[in-house]
């Protein structure tokens, strides 16, 4: 790291956190401290946590102490993170309807409020406290420490802008003289035809990033374009991902185009950083200080157990430091797959979860009803659509399946077509399947692009 850079870090950005009144170096420093925990200290942290939280929620919101008091629970017979399990699933239109009930009568109070994206459903807003944002902050620069990213590095920021733009230009002047200060360059993502890759990549070489930080399937679909057109310029430059899953074939394009340093995070707005990937690329360690991530399986007699190591099981979250608006138990609305409760080659502790196996929302249905899960489109796109450079699956409400494809220059060949359609015969049977050639797939207004779209 340069002058400026060792600067950044230890004087200015130490100085303005405090001016601000925010703890956030103390907290980095004591995350990085406790990643190293053993497996019953990280368990007793968590534990004293949610005995606060369970605490404040019985207390002083209507929702927590009227669910509790229907099955008959009181605080003291929550005292572990196994416990929880007595406590029932918060789904997301329970947690969208209540927010009054759960909004807590007492400090402290919520003083951020953001929207979601509302991929999977209407979206809502949702509000922590100071505490919350605080550890949210510190659990992302640890995860970003694991792929070699700290304050002061240049970084090249691939990243949407449609979600919270600029009110005004005062802000916007703001927000550009921050980003020069820590030394961030930011470039819309949101656009992906060959002009608008090209001007990415010229972006990144003057730029001079020292780490990237991208949407999963932007900095996918960039890499491809450098590797097709043999513009990479640079030697290894670490890649952070993020918003999206990567998948396999990503990562393989990503290491082409980047190098061999390519790092998945797991995070959504309701609290930010979830999980991250060490140097040890061996799933991705939870953010057990800040929340307690659960995978769970429901039953066909409705009942919810924990997911068996190398199972896929729905991902439930409990924010342990928002106290203004607790989230026990809440479904993200993804699927993960367990990991093993063993100590990671890295040598920490940390609870591992992934891959990420996608989203509830995106199973599909075929021809007789039967549940089919949206990965199949990944092992599709790279078994047999050679000649695709971007793709979308659409399942419409009367089951049929529309598969938008974005050719390369050599376009759509008759085999290819023909390959595509046999696959989605055999799992898909039964799904009338039309193959549309497009220009370009529109991405979300923040940017992502969702590869798998079950219509409601």
């Amino acid at each position: 790291m340069d002058l400026y850079g060792r600067v950044l870090h230890d004087v200015l950005f130490p100085a303005f956190e405090r001016l601000r009144g925010r703890p956030t170096i103390g907290l980095i420093e004591d995350v990085h401290r406790t990643q190293w925990s053993s497996r019953d200290e990280l368990h007793a942290i968590q534990s004293g946590l949610l005995r606060r939280l369970i605490r404040h929620a019985y207390q002083h919101t209507v929702h927590y102490r009227e669910v509790m008091d229907r099955l008959g629970l009181t605080p003291d017979d929550i005292q572990t993170p196994e416990d929880l399990r007595k406590l029932p699933l918060l789904d997301k239109e329970t947690a969208r309807t209540r927010i009054p009930e759960r909004t807590a009568s007492a400090p402290p109070y919520a003083v951020v409020h953001k929207a979601t994206s509302g991929s999977t459903g209407e979206p809502f807003v949702v509000s922590y406290n100071a505490e919350s944002r605080h550890w949210r902050d510190a659990m992302r620069w640890r995860a970003y420490g694991w792929a070699g990213y700290r304050m002061g590095k240049r970084a090249f920021h691939y990243w949407g802008f449609g979600a919270a733009p600029p009110k005004n230009a005062w802000q916007k002047w703001k927000v550009e003289l921050d980003h020069r200060l820590k030394r961030d360059t930011y470039f819309d993502c949101s656009p992906r035809g060959d002009d608008h890759l090209a001007a990415a990549v010229d972006a990144l070489v003057a730029a001079r990033p020292e780490v990237i930080v991208t949407y999963s399937q932007a900095g996918a679909t960039l890499a491809r374009y450098v590797n097709r057109t043999g513009k990479r310029a640079w030697d290894t430059i670490p890649v952070i991902c993020g918003a999206e899953r990567v998948f396999p074939e990503d990562r393989v394009a990503l290491e082409q185009a980047f190098g061999p340093a390519v790092f998945e995070t797991y995070g959504a707005r309701e609290f930010m950083l979830m999980a991250g990937e060490c140097d040890a690329h061996d799933g991705l360690h939870t953010s057990m200080e800040a929340m307690i991530v659960e995978l769970v399986v429901r039953n066909p007699d409705g009942t919810v157990r924990p997911a068996e190591p190398g199972e896929s099981g729905e991902v439930a979250v409990t924010d342990l430091h928002n106290l203004a608006v607790p989230f026990v138990r809440y479904l993200i609305g993804d699927l993960a797959t367990e990991r093993a409760p063993a100590r990671c080659a890295c040598g920490r502790w940390l609870h591992r979860i992934g891959p990420i196996d996608g989203r509830v929302a995106e199973t599909l249905r075929d021809g007789k009803g039967n549940p089919v899960n949206g990965l199949i489109f990944n092992i599709l796109f790279v078994a047999q659509i050679e000649a695709a450079r971007q793709f979308q699956a659409i399942q419409h409400k009367d089951g049929r399946l529309t598969v938008k494809i974005v050719p390369n220059e050599g376009g759509l060949t008759a085999d290819s077509r023909a390959k595509i359609l046999a696959f989605l015969d055999k799992y898909l049977p039964g799904v009338p399947v039309t193959l549309e050639l497009v220009d370009d797939i529109p991405t979300t207004a923040a940017g992502k692009r969702r590869l798998v779209v079950v219509e409601k």
